[in-house]
């Protein structure tokens, strides 16, 4: 014969299911910026970019691990350096991921290759974007962005060219005055001409862009060393491809930081960067893009990880990626 539970017990159990489930829910709104199903993944490199393309992911867009062991997904193989740094990575509607990156330190063409999973890529292409500029000393930090109007993607990065812009030469590293060039390309073969991007009179590097409803933001680094800056700003646009504005003041601290990436979650813009002397990554948010609170020492990523791209992909992707061990 089944006992059966008493009127004053019941009424105790249903009082501890509700409390059970009131904590559980406050436990989950305190999650910092957690978003349910939302995965992020950072490509980056280590040491000077010489296995290749490593990845990390995050759940909540503020712990990042490290992603096969912290091994290398792809080994570069073009460019005269064969280098791999500041993989920049996005994904067209199609499910295509496209890659960009800094082939070596003083060459005047970019790597790039794409992939369905992040695992098998295309053959590796190098393009020779600054061409036309002979004595163009480097081509730095490529970032790529989607134009679904135009049908076509735009293409960005630093490059110095030796006496282009006399007056702010002594401004910068020795030997080093950058400004942001640009090409568009609608399939990775044909491209436009070269033409200068970004110039607001100050040495600049690792410009990255973004949407935010009906206007374009540019995450920059000021490259200024005299007096040293060595920190993040922002310009804006009303187009994609400009004009952007003026800088806005430092939105990063009293440290040299560079190579910016940003994410919105829920309500929160998210920039990290790569805090380069102190050998770690840092970040700030801000709900409107004018605040801006540094949040630092909330994240984590993989120990050593140097200049790279979040973005965001579906959980598929994910699975596919932690059962690949090289």
């Amino acid at each position: 014969m089944l006992a059966r539970i008493c009127n004053p017990c019941q009424s105790k159990l249903k009082i501890m299911k509700k409390l059970l489930f009131t904590i559980f829910l406050f436990a989950t709104l305190l999650l910092p910026c957690s978003a349910a199903g939302k995965v992020w993944l950072f490509s980056y490199f280590r040491g000077n970019g010489e296995d290749g393309l490593h990845l990390a992911y995050s759940r909540d867009g503020y712990s990042f691990t490290a992603l096969n062991i912290d091994k290398s997904f792809l080994t570069p193989a073009v460019g005269v350096s064969k280098l791999m740094r500041d993989p920049c990575i996005i994904r067209t509607n199609d499910g295509t991921f496209h890659m960009v990156w800094t082939a070596g330190w003083t060459e005047r063409g970019i790597g790039y290759s794409s992939s369905r999973d992040l695992i098998s890529w295309t053959e590796q292409k190098y393009f020779i974007v600054m061409e036309k500029e002979p004595t163009a000393k480097n081509t730095w930090a490529p970032e790529i962005t989607y134009d679904k109007k135009k049908k076509q993607f735009l293409i960005i990065w630093s490059t110095t060219i030796p006496g282009r812009f006399p007056d702010t030469e002594k401004a910068g590293d020795t030997g080093y005055n950058h400004r942001i060039y640009s090409v568009t390309t609608k399939d990775f073969i044909s491209f436009s001409e070269t033409k200068l991007f970004y110039d607001h009179s100050f040495n600049v590097i690792d410009a990255t862009l973004a949407r935010v409803k009906k206007k374009y933001v540019m995450f920059l680094k000021d490259e200024t060393r005299n007096p040293p800056q060595k920190n993040i700003r922002v310009a804006t646009s009303k187009n994609l491809y400009g004009p952007y504005s003026a800088p806005s003041a430092p939105i990063t601290g009293k440290y040299w930081a560079e190579g910016p990436t940003s994410v919105k979650i829920n309500n929160e813009w998210i920039v990290y960067f790569d805090k380069y002397v102190d050998r770690k990554y840092g970040a700030v948010s801000s709900e409107d893009l004018v605040t801006w609170e540094d949040i630092s020492d909330k994240i984590t990523f993989p120990k050593d990880a140097r200049h790279g791209t979040v973005f965001e992909v579906d959980e598929k992707i994910l699975e596919k990626l932690l059962k690949e061990k090289k």
